[in-house]
């Protein structure tokens, strides 16, 4: 395939719900059929491994010390995946065996924040199977602040693929403009949007990143509905006394550097969704306008990003 066309996969699947183990085992599943079909880039949703913490909506989720979300917060804290362990080594190992880079949206119990806490994190894997970045969501959602902590600015990196310049983030910080322009400054034209799901979340925000950035903008949900909550679900009677039998329907979709639709948003769809991008449109978009390029003022307007990875202590040993 030429170098200016990189073929895209867009993975629209359910996670087996707080399962790190089950969850995994379906994600490399998913990588293997995305690479019989030649996939260069693979996408998955926010938190997918292992899945979004619904159960605050359902379940009363701000009551103080209640014990239901007590109880799954621990089981989502240990279905959480820490990446000093290695607990991502069969996916780079997939990576590297098929050429294909991954961006997957996990929580992670970081080791380095004590091990306890959990952050939404958006993990970039190469072609070589090397994890190349790690951004921790910068701010946690409204209820999701009751589960997540809040993340630092060591993520927000750019990565080369064929002609390609690739970044991303995670669900709503899609809408802060700085970390927007943090990536852009750096190259971004194939901007990664990763979301738990929902057209109602993807549908404005894609076109517009993809036309103020004059980039190629992915969108990947996942979904999650009543017959996805797996048996063994820690208090799973309550959870369904309130649940909907849709929680997350998709939404997926890919948007052109004109700000058009490339692929309109994908509901209720369970599966993986193919498209080859062409470098060259992003130059024709360009021509009128480069939002860190040609139409900029630096002069005038700077952003000023940390990258220092965050940690409660720092040790000065002789």
């Amino acid at each position: 395939m030429m170098d200016n066309i990189l073929k895209v996969a867009l993975a629209q699947i359910a996670p087996v719900w707080l399962n790190k183990q089950a969850t995994l085992a379906k994600i490399e599943k998913t990588i293997l059929d995305a690479a019989k079909e030649k996939a260069e880039l693979l996408v998955f949703g926010e938190a997918l491994l292992p899945g979004y913490p619904f159960w605050l909506a359902l379940t009363d989720g701000a009551k103080w010390d209640l014990q239901v979300n007590k109880e799954l917060h621990a089981h989502y804290v240990r279905n959480s995946v820490q990446l000093e362990a290695g607990e991502l080594d069969a996916v780079c190992a997939l990576a590297r065996e098929h050429k294909i880079a991954i961006y997957l949206g996990l929580m992670e119990r970081a080791k380095n924040r004590g091990g306890h806490s959990i952050y939404a994190s958006l993990v970039y894997i190469n072609q070589s199977g090397e994890i190349k970045s790690v951004h921790r969501k910068l701010q946690p959602t409204y209820d999701e602040r009751l589960t997540w902590a809040p993340g630092d600015g060591n993520g927000l990196r750019v990565h080369a693929l064929k002609q390609f310049t690739v970044g991303g983030l995670n669900c709503w910080e899609n809408w802060m403009p700085l970390p927007r322009a943090a990536l852009y400054g750096q190259g971004e034209n194939l901007h990664v949007a990763v979301w738990p799901g929902s057209e109602h979340n993807t549908k404005d925000i894609t076109r517009f990143i993809a036309r103020e950035s004059r980039s190629f903008v992915i969108s990947v949900s996942a979904l999650m509905r009543r017959t996805d909550f797996p048996k063994g679900t820690p208090h799973l009677e309550k959870l369904l006394e309130t649940t909907p039998e849709v929680l997350a329907n998709g939404g997926s979709c890919i948007a052109g550097p004109d700000g058009e639709w490339i692929l309109p948003p994908v509901l209720n769809k369970e599966g993986i969704i193919f498209q080859e991008l062409d470098f060259n449109r992003v130059y024709e978009e360009r021509q009128n306008f480069d939002p860190v390029g040609h139409y900029s003022r630096p002069d005038v307007t700077q952003l000023t990003v940390n990258r220092e990875r965050q940690s409660t202590v720092r040790f000065i040993d002789d």
